[in-house]
């Protein structure tokens, strides 16, 4: 059973908390043409609902599963259009918590791969480590495999530090996701690697 830690922080048990049981499809928000949630310009979309209720979390709102409005076709279609512009570089999950709400982040995902390929990448957060989703479900699992870097970590306010990259705590890391599966252990994201890796990929 899940536990709260003497900072605040709601801990899971291994397959605690499945998004078949707790999502209701719901969109905190959706953000277009956004330079914050992750390198150059994005599509920004925030799910609802969390379980791990940070103290200090920049988005209490949307950790009610309850909060916003329900995800539609017509939603996706505008995200897909947004995206086919060219100056967007990806799309972002955020939340609430992407991994609690899996259905909605692999029908997106999954379409924003078949319309684009790697052409745009895509990033999350999640208050979850690398660690704790190696042991995760199949449906965490496979939205994992569909992103191209995770900001993993459940944000811990006294490590707060507004000095960091995409990062509101030190605990917290910028996974390049695709090259950590390849190799089985972490690899840090950094603008470097990444271009390295598109031009091997041509």
């Amino acid at each position: 059973m899940s536990k709260k830690l003497a900072n605040g922080i709601t801990v899971p048990e291994n397959k605690e908390w499945q998004s078949k049981d707790l999502s209701l499809n719901y969109v905190a928000d959706y953000k277009p043409f956004v330079m914050v949630d992750g390198p150059g310009i994005r599509c920004a979309i925030y799910l609802s609902g969390c379980k791990f209720l940070c103290p200090g979390c920049y988005n209490v709102a949307a950790q009610n599963f309850h909060y916003g409005t329900a995800y539609t076709q017509e939603l996706e279609d505008q995200i897909i259009d947004d995206l086919s512009n060219p100056y967007i570089q990806g799309l972002t999950l955020l939340g609430g918590e992407p991994f609690l709400n899996t259905t909605v982040a692999l029908q997106l995902t999954r379409r924003v791969r078949s319309e684009f390929g790697n052409q745009k990448d895509i990033w999350s957060w999640t208050g979850y480590t690398w660690e704790e989703l190696m042991l995760e479900s199949e449906d965490k699992l496979a939205l994992l495999n569909e992103i191209d870097v995770l900001v993993d970590g459940r944000f811990i306010q006294g490590l707060m530090d507004l000095t960091l990259r995409f990062k509101g705590s030190s605990n917290q890391r910028i996974i390049d996701v695709p090259a950590s599966l390849r190799q089985k252990s972490i690899v840090n994201w950094s603008d470097e690697y990444s271009n390295n890796e598109k031009k091997t990929a041509h």
